[in-house]
């Protein structure tokens, strides 16, 4: 199914296309983390981190803006790395060589990229992204207390569960949705602690 098909879905509230749109796009991550190769970091932390940007861009994505899904997901995952070589205090030498030249919607500041459409990802990024995967499955686990958990793992479809929206979270639990939303948020961001710890 072509690209615009997931993204017209994802607009209508579609877990199954946001699963499938993280999971295309993977392969992004791995190319933007290979540009930080000399900074000296671990090539799995960076392209962990940059997971968690790539599934924040798919979350937060609006077809109606008018940028391409790959534009706006190399921004998120490009910032999610660069605050994390903030919160490591890099000397300004090294952030410099990265330094962004604009802000998204919140405010980040963030690094525009020529993304260059790769073909098939390489066997490495292949058992990276696996080793990613099964990363964030034991952090579901181990950093979330129990309604977060269970929020994220019915959200994503986690452990061969089907995705379902915040609204069907909200009257399961007989909360609102934008607190469903909250959860959801905090327990993102609890993940991307983990991965950088």
């Amino acid at each position: 199914m072509e690209e615009k098909q997931y993204l017209e879905q994802l607009k209508n509230g579609s877990e199954q296309a946001k699963s499938v749109l993280i999971e295309r796009n993977l392969r992004l991550v791995a190319h933007i983390a290979r540009k930080y190769q000399g900074t000296q970091e671990d090539m799995e932390d960076l392209i962990s981190i940059g997971t968690v940007g790539l599934i924040k861009a798919v979350s937060t994505y609006n077809l109606e803006k008018g940028s391409r899904l790959g534009t706006y997901a190399a921004r998120c995952i490009e910032n999610e790395l660069l605050m994390y070589f903030r919160s490591k205090k890099k000397t300004a030498r090294d952030v410099s060589l990265y330094e962004p030249i604009g802000t998204d919607k919140e405010g980040n500041q963030i690094k525009l990229l020529d993304i260059v459409e790769s073909g098939e990802p390489e066997l490495w990024e292949r058992v990276v992204e696996k080793k990613n995967i099964l990363r964030l499955y034991e952090l579901v686990s181990k950093v979330l207390d129990e309604r977060e958990n269970w929020i994220i793992r019915r959200r994503y479809g986690l452990y061969n569960t089907k995705p379902v929206t915040q609204r069907e979270i909200a009257n399961s639990l007989g909360i609102s949705r934008s607190y469903v939303s909250r959860i959801e948020k905090k327990a993102l961001e609890k993940l991307r602690q983990a991965f950088l710890s």
